[in-house]
């Protein structure tokens, strides 16, 4: 009669713990036949300058910031949108504010603008961003300030 009690007790303790285990796996995935509504938002507008781009290519680079570090001063010969992943940025051209961009928030780069701060604007977290590099083939994406 003892094992009958203790198999008994065993599977008592599986159930309970699938059915745990279950509720847990439910409580983390979206709920079943729930729809997610589609949706647009503007995140960034700017105009840009005015060019041809015949001999142009864009590069896409993603960029990982480690907090505490920055980059050198800068510029890109081209134009740039920036859209910050994670974290935050602190950003700053030459001739204008420092400001902070959020994850989900951009950020333009007129060609030849000097960015003088770009960095994790946390102690703790790294910022990590993509920027989209729109500029003449050939030419370099980047070059000191």
């Amino acid at each position: 009669m003892r094992s009958v009690v203790g198999f008994e007790a065993a599977r008592d303790r599986r159930d309970f713990l699938q059915a745990g285990l279950a509720g847990l796996l439910l409580s983390l995935s979206p709920l079943r036949g729930a729809e997610t509504a589609r949706s647009t938002k503007t995140v960034f507008q700017k105009d840009l300058p005015e060019l041809t781009m015949n001999g142009w290519q864009v590069t896409a680079v993603e960029v990982t910031i480690p907090p505490g570090e920055g980059s050198q001063h800068h510029r890109h010969p081209s134009f740039v949108l920036g859209y910050v992943l994670e974290g935050e940025m602190r950003f700053q051209v030459e001739g204008q504010l420092e400001t902070v961009i959020p994850a989900g928030q951009m950020f333009y780069e007129a060609p030849g603008d000097v960015h003088t701060v770009s960095a994790s604007a946390s102690k703790t977290k790294p910022v990590r961003f993509v920027a989209l590099l729109f500029g003449e083939k050939g030419k370099p994406l980047s070059t000191p300030a």
